[in-house]
């Protein structure tokens, strides 16, 4: 379900009264492939229920370029919606994720691969309420970077 940050943080207070465990897992999810789905899995083993922070498109323009995303942030979040064990996706546009950690308190804050736990930039948030860092998915060998690029190079062939 795509709820707004109030509606999640609502619904999430209800999970909590009822004995269930958050997680959350955050990113830009553009071009949707298997390591979004192994880091997204992952998350989903780590507590009862899986929120997932989709950046907004103004955020991954800051990150990645004036040319991302290529798809955008309505349609990421519906695509990552739809993936069985996402419980909740909220868009958010704060840089890092930092504010959203503050105001859901996650039991489990879950990161890809390409970090550690001691490389997290959110691990003193999660630290300071009592939080959980869980590193999870496959080892990081897949990026949209990498799938752009070579879609790029198929279509750069020989001149006629």
């Amino acid at each position: 379900m795509i709820v707004t940050r109030e509606t999640l943080l609502a619904a999430i207070d209800t999970h909590r009264r009822e004995g269930q465990t958050i997680a959350l897992a955050n990113g830009v999810f553009d071009l949707l492939h298997v390591g979004h789905l192994r880091y997204l899995q992952g998350a989903a083993a780590e507590a009862d229920i899986l929120v997932v922070a989709v950046n907004d498109d103004a955020v991954v323009r800051t990150l990645k370029g004036a040319d991302r995303p290529i798809v955008g942030e309505r349609e990421r979040a519906e695509l990552v919606d739809a993936l069985r064990g996402v419980d909740y996706v909220t868009i958010f546009g704060d840089l890092t994720v930092g504010p959203l950690l503050e105001a859901l308190r996650p039991d489990v804050h879950c990161k890809g691969t390409d970090y550690t736990v001691e490389t997290v930039p959110e691990r003193a948030i999660v630290q300071a309420y009592g939080g959980r860092t869980a590193i999870v998915g496959d080892p990081k060998g897949h990026s949209t970077r990498d799938i752009v690029a070579a879609i790029a190079d198929r279509g750069a062939g020989p001149e006629p």
